[in-house]
């Protein structure tokens, strides 16, 4: 499967003609008894205000009898999940994951499987919404949201006289050039690709590289040599602060984070495209939820997700909808009235040189890796 292609695919596409009686359609679940609060989980910052903006708030307008309350805690959905089914107690309705633990959650039955078809809006043309979403459902548990990318800014004013400003992911480790501290994730996603093809892996064989007890030590290994210069985030705002504040010179984060820090906070930030890593991101419904949470949340995505919606969103960040159909609909930002297409990471401008995370690779080592990880950075 190549995001990437099926994603640029859809920004040459136009709306097909005909009649836009799918979305006057009412959701499924109409009528059924539902709660009046939903618990969602997102990742906070620029991303979450996207989210609220562009269906949360509307949904609370067309229903002013429910309200919904913000979890960030998506970078933990996992472990919480876990917890939450042990002690049988599931106090989340709806959570925001990326696709590879869209996938863990899944394999583990805590994430209820459904029939995309049936509890998601068809196209304004009638296609159907497995059809509209494609290849980016890539679990029976995945409801996908949009395609984002993992990748690095840099502070323009700390580029030291006489040095041209980084374009190589590699530049993160010529500290020589490029002094100051570095922000990487606190985790092995990302970190461990990245380090694999600075140590000289090919792309195309970074996966097959990691998969070996002695590629996860050499990537270490080649992060070791800028371990003392990094700081270490956790959410996603984390970056964007450090750079916006001058405590280091580069980091990794969101791509939508950084849009944001550049262009609404107007920071003397620059983007590094090179190695981006592109991504999935997308809704999961908890197993064993109530059924009237469960028709609350059925009634939600119904709206949340449409075409309209999802091309909505990415007027507040510059992540590019998962549906084909919204992608016509991608035009300025809400707010500053610039084009939000080439801030898209899937910008042919931006997508010379991508990495495709792969999910599935993720989904089946996370917890190993992750356990070898979590140990190296505590020596």
């Amino acid at each position: 499967m190549n995001i990437a292609k099926t994603f640029m695919a859809t920004t040459a596409l136009t709306v097909a003609a005909g009649s836009l009686a799918a979305q006057d359609m009412e959701s499924p679940v109409a009528g059924e008894p539902m709660i009046d609060s939903m618990t969602l989980v997102s990742w906070g910052g620029a991303y979450q205000n996207s989210q609220q903006k562009a269906y949360v708030e509307p949904y609370l307008e067309m229903n002013p009898d429910v309200s919904a309350t913000w979890d960030e805690s998506s970078n933990e959905a996992v472990a919480k999940l876990r917890a939450m089914a042990e002690a049988g107690n599931i106090t989340w309705d709806l959570v925001d994951v990326v696709a590879s633990d869209a996938i863990r959650l899944c394999d583990e039955g805590l994430a209820m499987e459904v029939d995309h078809d049936d509890i998601l809006k068809p196209a304004p043309d009638g296609t159907d919404a497995s059809d509209d979403f494609g290849d980016l459902i890539v679990s029976d548990c995945f409801i996908p949201q949009i395609v984002y990318s993992t990748t690095f800014g840099y502070r323009t004013d700390m580029v030291p006289e006489g040095a041209d400003a980084p374009d190589s992911v590699c530049d993160v480790w010529d500290t020589e050039t490029y002094p100051g501290k570095r922000s990487l994730e606190r985790r092995p996603i990302n970190n461990m690709e990245w380090a694999l093809y600075c140590d000289g892996v090919a792309k195309d064989e970074i996966y097959d590289v990691l998969a070996t007890p002695a590629g996860q030590d050499r990537a270490l290994a080649k992060l070791d040599e800028i371990k003392d210069d990094v700081v270490w985030w956790s959410a996603g705002a984390d970056t964007p602060q450090l750079l916006a504040d001058g405590e280091v010179f580069m980091g990794s984060t969101y791509n939508g984070r950084l849009f944001s820090v550049i262009e609404e906070q107007d920071q003397p930030v620059g983007m590094l495209w090179d190695m981006q890593v592109f991504d999935l991101d997308g809704w999961i419904i908890p197993e064993d939820i109530e059924d009237e949470a469960l028709n609350r949340v059925l009634d939600f995505l119904w709206f949340a997700t449409d075409t309209q919606r999802l091309a909505d969103q990415s007027a507040y960040i510059s992540y590019g909808p998962a549906r084909e159909s919204s992608a016509p609909m991608v035009s300025t930002h809400a707010e500053l009235g610039i084009e939000m297409a080439p801030h898209m990471p899937t910008d042919p401008d931006n997508a010379e040189n991508t990495l495709l995370y792969n999910y599935e690779f993720w989904a089946d080592y996370r917890d190993d890796i992750d356990a070898k990880f979590q140990s190296w950075l505590a020596q």
